[in-house]
């Protein structure tokens, strides 16, 4: 049986409802920027936040032509929304406004019943545990911690980190070869049959399919080694766990 579980995160491990979209998150932004003389109005900020994005995409697939995936790090687009002020910032004060940026986004934020059940299973189990996930670091890390979860990895792997994401193959690769992983003590478990399932199998790896109302819809081929579709936790101990 495995040796390495292979983890996606949000709707796998975390549950979690976000609207980086919602007038308020953009006026609450808008009043911190202007807090540190970086005055914006409500429409300007929200759309150059938009423009910065996609400007900071084109930035990686220059630099990554091989990725077919790619991801940013938001940081550098909320630096920048100061430095077209004018206003330099410090790292911890472009760290506050992202966790705050991430704090108005977020409606709730959970673990899926059954998560710690099956994670200490894991670790008495003496088997490998791994986040890889498509993701900001800068939210990421402090959800991670938040509730609990970072002691149970031997590894994590965030695009954001990477500039790649999940299906990308050279994504998988970054995990596997950072942390001598064997493809055939392996196996992913992930919510989103394209990303986690679909990027499992063209890496060459098993991988177990679980669906959350927060999974995309399924349109094409399921290539995973096991199934659960009614999102319960607590059958991967049955399905992959010896």
């Amino acid at each position: 049986m495995y040796q390495n579980y292979i983890f996606d995160l949000y709707g796998t491990l975390i549950d979690i409802n976000t609207d980086e979209w919602q007038a308020k998150l953009w006026k609450s932004l808008q009043i911190l920027y202007g807090y540190r003389g970086a005055e914006y109005s409500y429409t300007e900020i929200k759309n150059e936040y938009g423009r910065l994005v996609e400007k900071e995409k084109a930035a990686v697939r220059r630099r990554h032509p091989e990725y077919t995936v790619i991801d940013i790090k938001i940081e550098k687009v909320f630096r920048e929304l100061f430095a077209q002020k004018g206003v330099k910032v410090t790292k911890k004060e472009l760290c506050f406004i992202a966790e705050a940026f991430r704090c108005f986004s977020t409606k709730y934020i959970k673990l899926y019943d059954g998560v710690i059940d099956l994670l200490d299973t894991l670790k008495a189990k003496g088997k490998r545990v791994y986040l890889l996930s498509n993701a900001q670091r800068v939210f990421t890390e402090n959800e991670l911690n938040m509730l609990g979860l970072t002691k149970y990895f031997d590894g994590i792997v965030i695009s954001s980190d990477e500039e790649c994401s999940k299906p990308d193959y050279h994504y998988y690769q970054t995990l596997f070869e950072r942390y001598g992983l064997e493809k055939s003590e392996s196996i992913m478990i992930g919510n989103d049959y394209i990303s986690d399932i679909g990027g499992a199998a063209d890496f060459g790896i098993d991988s177990l399919y679980i669906h959350q109302s927060i999974s995309p819809e399924i349109n094409g081929e399921l290539r995973s080694q096991y199934t659960i579709m009614d999102g319960d936790v607590f059958k991967i101990k049955e399905y992959i766990v010896k």
